[in-house]
């Protein structure tokens, strides 16, 4: 059998690494050692795919995270196991938000601090509140208030103060900021001469049913 024939018996075994692998420099010039060649191909073979097994979870890698495209995205919450004058904080956009399940007394209590905060009426534009959150109540059911849980004077994080008498003796609910001492009804607006400069955001959120609440998007779309 020729060399020619020796070779192409060979292919049949060799497979594909032996089409890709084969040429000159995989020759041995004496002729010798022809186990020596074969395992250079077959070494070549395996560095090859090693390389193409390396390189899919590199290029994934370079791919965004599922928690980094949904860190825009709406949340929707399940608020059935929210309890009368508690909250419940959840996290959009790395920001804190807050869902009050306000009382009867935490609503009547707004007629009395309107005319002790700054923008009773959230007419400020700074930070823009939805059309259906412009009321005294500052949301779409009296009973339940949703804010982003952030101070609008340096960006600290408030704390809940739903205790009556906890922060004055006429004090009925609300949040106070330590920072600096910012205070917040419990509809979010700031008490005036404080050094917050605006009321509390009220992010785009909609009601899916009377236990369920999305927030980051309502009727008009995504905020």
């Amino acid at each position: 059998m020729t060399d020619h024939a020796a070779k192409s018996s060979t292919k049949p075994l060799l497979g594909l690494a032996s089409e890709i692998n084969e040429g000159a420099s995989f020759h041995n010039p004496q002729g010798k050692e022809p186990s020596r060649r074969t395992w250079m191909i077959a070494c070549g073979a395996a560095g090859g795919l090693a390389a193409a097994a390396t390189a899919v979870p590199f290029l994934g890698s370079m791919s965004p995270s599922d928690k980094a495209r949904s860190a825009g995205a709406p949340v929707e919450v399940d608020i059935s196991d929210i309890a009368p004058g508690t909250m419940k904080t959840v996290e959009w956009r790395g920001k804190p938000v807050w869902i009050v399940r306000r009382t009867p007394q935490m609503l009547e209590s707004l007629k009395a601090t309107d005319a002790q905060v700054a923008d009773p009426n959230s007419n400020r534009k700074d930070v823009p509140i939805p059309e259906y959150a412009k009321n005294q109540h500052r949301s779409i059911k009296p009973e339940f208030f949703i804010a982003v849980g952030i101070c609008t004077h340096l960006g600290c994080s408030p704390v809940s103060q739903f205790e009556a008498g906890s922060m004055a003796p006429d004090w009925n609910s609300g949040f106070f900021c330590p920072c600096h001492g910012s205070i917040f009804d419990v509809a979010g607006r700031v008490y005036a001469n404080k050094p917050a400069p605006d009321n509390l955001e009220v992010p785009r959120h909609m009601f899916l049913s009377d236990t369920r609440v999305v927030i980051g998007r309502d009727q008009q779309g995504e905020a």
